[in-house]
């Protein structure tokens, strides 16, 4: 296996519509240059694995079948353009189950290596909150922040402990610094 390389969804592959929620493929838009960016990313060796709290699920905004629609169609999309994607890790709790896998918590990470061999000191995690930069450090893994999706208003509320390894505009420019480490 390559080495894995953790990414969340909203707000980072595609735009997040911030108070709502993506509940339909027909609402799904890729961030701009999400796509070459996966594709850069797969062609380096990384393993992706794709990390994102769905809360409205849980909470009943919309169905649990939803979120797998949106899944196919999105797997469809990157099977085409060559980007390989190991697994898919969501949190289906609502925001107040008091879960141990939605992030800031780690039990999606801890499930995603299971049987996995990595080193923490070269395997990143790229989101878009501070509760994403959270979870990596509680995990012990590099993390990088892009400033699309909550990132901008996030990184101006970053605690020194859970501060970004990097900090980035797009996830094509993650892409890029991962092309240059």
């Amino acid at each position: 296996m390559g080495r894995p390389i953790f990414i969340d969804r909203d707000g980072v592959i595609n735009v997040d519509p911030i108070g709502d929620y993506v509940k339909r493929w027909e609402d799904f838009r890729f961030e701009a240059g999400a796509l070459e960016a996966l594709k850069t990313i797969t062609d380096l060796g990384f393993e992706i694995i794709l990390i994102s709290n769905q809360a409205g699920i849980g909470d009943g905004v919309y169905p649990e079948s939803a979120l797998w629609d949106i899944q196919r169609h999105m797997l469809d999309v990157f099977d085409r353009a060559g980007i390989r994607i190991r697994a898919s890790h969501y949190c289906l709790h609502g925001k107040q189950a008091g879960c141990k896998c939605r992030k800031p918590e780690i039990g999606l990470f801890q499930e995603a290596v299971r049987g996995l061999s990595y080193d923490p000191g070269a395997t990143f995690f790229i989101g878009d909150k501070a509760t994403d930069m959270e979870a990596g450090r509680r995990f012990g893994i590099r993390t990088i922040m892009v400033r699309t999706g909550h990132g901008a208003l996030d990184e101006t509320h970053l605690e020194d402990a859970i501060r970004p390894d990097f900090i980035v505009d797009t996830l094509k420019d993650a892409a890029a610094l991962l092309a240059s480490l």
